[in-house]
This record gives structure tokens, C-alpha cells and sequence, in this order.
């Protein structure tokens, strides 16, 4: 008789700390000699492979925040729900205007280029010379969420007292950090990823350990109690 494995509460911990990890790894690599981003390049196989790992290093990040939240949610109280739907949001945008960034403006680049620099001008911090419409909106509130839901959860998860505070702090900081980057050339804007990709590394890496902690604390339990 075959057993199915059950997933329990500390292995999907763990799966979310290496979801975390992963992400922060992959969102650190995509930013490593990136190519200037303008018309030409974005329909270039290079940049359509970034944004393709970005918009993996995206799902990655939300599974991740979200066993961050949900391992620690008494402890995360309001705050922490606050910020992890804004950090949320602002990652589920940012999948969504990668997505396009991947697969929607490199068909576009010969019809309307005009567009298409405005959207990546809006993007990475510049000012859009035309209209973008709800788009330009869009990028706003993307940019307002991830900025935000980074400051917020990250002072709720250094509260919380569970995960590596130092990554807590790195996570929080990292929201402003990259406010100032984005006001900067596209050399600088890039190392914006830095501050919460290590953040992400060190948060999976200390949500992995604190999963793998508590599984063991019952062993140990059950092994003093036999031998009693």
C-alpha cells in the first residue's frame, strides 16, 4: 500500500524560505551587465531571457512572502498584513509589466517605438514624453506598493523577532535605498536590486532555518521523553 506524502506546515515553510532565496538569487543575476534598455535592445534574445527570469523571480518572491507572513501571522499582527498585501501587490504588478516588457513591446518596437520608450522611461524612473494612459498609472501604483510593502513588512517582520533582523532591516531600508535609485542614471537604477535581492536571500535562508528548527524541537521532545 503506497503512502502519499502530506505537506505539512514546516515543510511549506521551507519550500517558501528556498522560493525566497531563489528569487533573490535570480533577482540580483537578471541586474549583473544588463544592457541599456531602449528600442533596440528590449527585442533583443538577451533582454527577453532577463525578463523571463524576472517574471520567475516575481512568482518566486510572492510564495516566499507569503510563507514569511503566514509562518509568523500572529506575531506579524496588522502591520505585517498590511505590508505583505502591499509588497504582494507591488510584485504582482511588476510581474505583469515584465510580462508585457518580455513579450508585448518587443512586437511593437516597429510600429509605435514612441511607446515604447515612454514604457520603459515610466519603467525604470524616467519621465514618459507621451501619454500612457492607465498604463502610466499602473506603473505608479507599482512602484508605490513595492516601495511601501517593503518598508512596512520588513519593520513588521523585524518586530516579529523570528527572521534574521538584519535581512528584516535590509528589506525595509531597501524600499527607500531604491527610491533614490530610481531618480538616478539607468547604471545606478540597476542596483536596486541589490539592497532586497540579499534581504530575500537572507530572509529565505532564515525562514528555512526556523522551519527546519521547529521539526526538530519535537524529535528532540519525544526522544528526552522515551528516555525517561
Amino acid at each position: 500500500m503506497t503512502h502519499r506524502a502530506t505537506p505539512t506546515p514546516q515543510s511549506l515553510t521551507r519550500a517558501a524560505g528556498v522560493a525566497a532565496t531563489a528569487a533573490g538569487l535570480i533577482f540580483i543575476g537578471v541586474q549583473l551587465n544588463h544592457p541599456h534598455l531602449d528600442v533596440t535592445s528590449i527585442a533583443t534574445t538577451e533582454v527577453v531571457v532577463r525578463s523571463s527570469l524576472k517574471v520567475l523571480m516575481c512568482a518566486l518572491a510572492l510564495a516566499g512572502f507569503t510563507g514569511m507572513y503566514l509562518s509568523q501571522i500572529r506575531r506579524n499582527g496588522l502591520l505585517g498584513l498590511i505590508g505583505y498585501t502591499l509588497i504582494s501587490a507591488g510584485y504582482l504588478l511588476v510581474l505583469a509589466t515584465t510580462l508585457a516588457s518580455a513579450y508585448v513591446l518587443p512586437h511593437v518596437t516597429a510600429s509605435d517605438p514612441g511607446f515604447v520608450e515612454d514604457f520603459i522611461a515610466a519603467a525604470t524612473g524616467g519621465s514618459p514624453s507621451g501619454d500612457l494612459g492607465a498604463l502610466g498609472v499602473v506603473l505608479q501604483l507599482q512602484g508605490f506598493a513595492y516601495l511601501g510593502g517593503g518598508l512596512l513588512f520588513g519593520i513588521a517582520l523585524f518586530r516579529a523577532g523570528v527572521l534574521a533582523r538584519w535581512a528584516t532591516l535590509l528589506l525595509a531600508v531597501g524600499g527607500l535605498v531604491s527610491a533614490l535609485l530610481t531618480v538616478m542614471p539607468d547604471a545606478f537604477y540597476r542596483l536596486l536590486a541589490f539592497p532586497n535581492g540579499i534581504a530575500m536571500i537572507g530572509l529565505g535562508l532564515s525562514l528555512w532555518a526556523s522551519a527546519r528548527l521547529v521539526t526538530t524541537r519535537p524529535a528532540e521532545g519525544a526522544q528526552t521523553a522515551g528516555a525517561r
